[in-house]
């Protein structure tokens, strides 16, 4: 049987911790899934088409690794799918309160379904996407944070 994870999230932009979460979690499974929330519950600056486009360029440097979209509640949708874990990342001890808070109701509704948390390198634990878009929004340099595609799509995203 295939091992198959979900690694789910806006990704409003991936960030260097997210490809390093990816990539150290595509060693541990046969078959990841880079799942991008078509609705959040924020307003994303990339539309779901942008951020698919920058999920699948990051899921095309993996041979095992696959960018898609889904809506609706994160259960269900791994369940559809026949996945048993949820990959989630923890940047610091402030991501802790709510993804505990997400993993515990997430077990009430599947509890087949585990949830791993993965900490990124720690030169990527600080960055986040809504740190990267400020200061895109801001002018800066981001190609420090993230991938050189996103960091393209970030200037095309602001660009005078």
């Amino acid at each position: 049987m295939k091992k198959l994870a979900v690694y789910p999230g806006s990704f409003d932009p991936l960030t260097l911790g997210h490809v390093d979460v990816v990539h150290r979690a595509a060693r541990l499974f046969d078959h990841l899934i880079l799942a991008v929330a078509v609705s959040v519950r924020k307003d994303t600056l990339f539309s779901i088409k942008e951020r698919m486009a920058m999920a699948r360029s990051l899921a095309a440097t993996m041979p095992n690794v696959e960018a898609v979209e889904f809506n609706g509640l994160l259960v269900d949708y791994v369940r559809q799918i026949g996945a048993r874990v949820i990959i989630r990342g923890l940047r610091a001890f402030s991501d802790f309160e709510y993804e505990f808070q997400m993993a515990l109701t997430n077990r009430k509704m599947a509890p087949n379904v585990e949830v791993l948390f993965m900490m990124p390198r720690e030169s990527y634990s600080y960055i986040s996407s809504s740190v990267v878009r400020e200061i895109a929004s801001l002018g800066g340099d981001t190609s420090k944070f993230v991938p050189s595609f996103v960091h393209a799509a970030l200037k095309r995203k602001f660009a005078p």
